[in-house]
């Protein structure tokens, strides 16, 4: 298990990475930079113009260890790896469970509850350390539209009326997370609402380029179980979509927003670390890429309190764990899926 928590991320353009002998080698300039034992290794991800040899590509796919392409800015572009290895008779499984309206709802239920549950967290956390009372009613009125929007999953009769409830609950949160940026961090990270392609503003750059990292582990985690990647409950099935990952990512998404805003609060990142580009586009420069990178590698082995298992577990190894309890569900050994849901 511990194995995906080392994934190499590569963000210098024009690096190399070739095999030497049982090692990763990353050369820049022809000038040695890293060196990773290749056994220490549970994938790679490289951003942008960054070449492969071909050698350690047929290595990868021999040992079934992912190789993703992102663009400079973390859209996702391909994914290399070997045959695939899931459990027929799970997938089977997954997807007669999926032609079965009353489990597909439930379980995309889920997957919200937990989304929400966790931003609410966040707005909670943030009103209780806000230094002006009126944000911090303010966070905690934003808190309470969350609490009513778990109160309405249950009469959600549909996946239509499930993702509305979601969408509004996302626009609310979003929505209070400017107060949560301390008053100085403000008129550089203040987000207009969430925006996506491309982001316009440094907020919404940083989280994009962190929920490309996530996504990328949760399909890891939903492979490594066994499960099609591919066939979603709550996101809708589309060609080349992983619908289950996103899925799964749903409940994690307020830890990589709680990541964002420790960056951004603590000083770590600032406008020199972002380049705005014609049209309005916002995204990660080089230096800042890579700052990102560092943290996220860090935070994946900071360990959580897990409720269920009831001891501690290293926050990179958590999407592994829900998608083992999410096969389970899908096998008839849960009764139903439980999400993950944080402190």
């Amino acid at each position: 298990m511990q194995t995906l928590l080392n994934t190499l991320y590569v963000t210098t353009p024009l690096s190399y990475l070739h095999l030497d002998n049982d090692t990763v080698r990353v050369e820049v300039e022809r000038e040695t930079r890293l060196r990773v034992p290749l056994h220490h290794l549970g994938g790679v991800v490289i951003f942008g113009n960054v070449l492969v040899s071909p050698a350690l590509m047929h290595r990868l796919a021999d040992e079934g260890k992912s190789l993703v392409l992102l663009s400079e800015h973390g859209r996702f572009k391909a994914r290399l790896e070997g045959p695939v290895s899931g459990n027929i008779l799970l997938r089977q499984a997954q997807h007669a469970r999926a032609g079965d309206p009353a489990f597909t709802l439930a379980t995309a239920r889920a997957f919200v509850a937990g989304k929400i549950k966790n931003t609410r967290q966040v707005l909670v956390r943030g009103a209780r350390e806000a230094k002006d009372g009126e944000e911090s009613t303010r966070l905690t009125r934003r808190a309470d539209d969350l609490a009513a929007a778990l109160r309405a999953l249950p009469g959600a009769g549909d996946l239509d009326t499930l993702r509305g409830i979601e969408g509004e609950a996302a626009r609310q949160y979003f929505a209070g997370l400017n107060l949560v940026l301390r008053a100085e961090s403000r008129a550089v990270f203040t987000m207009d609402g969430r925006s996506r392609r491309p982001p316009r503003d440094r907020m919404n750059a940083l989280l994009s380029f962190l929920y490309a990292m996530l996504m990328n582990d949760c399909r890891s985690a939903v492979e490594a179980v066994g499960l099609d990647p591919q066939l979603g409950f709550l996101h809708a099935v589309r060609p080349g979509r992983a619908a289950l990952a996103l899925d799964l990512m749903e409940e994690f998404r307020p830890l990589t927003d709680r990541l964002a805003l420790t960056l951004v609060n603590r000083g770590q990142l600032n406008c020199d670390d972002f380049t705005e580009h014609e049209g309005g586009a916002v995204t990660l420069a080089e230096a800042g890429r890579k700052a990102v990178v560092v943290a996220w590698q860090e935070k994946k082995h900071e360990e959580l309190a897990h409720p269920l298992l009831e001891q501690p577990v290293a926050i990179g190894l958590l999407p592994l764990l829900q998608a083992r309890f999410l096969a389970r569900t899908v096998r008839g050994e849960m009764e139903s899926y439980l999400p993950f849901i944080g402190r």
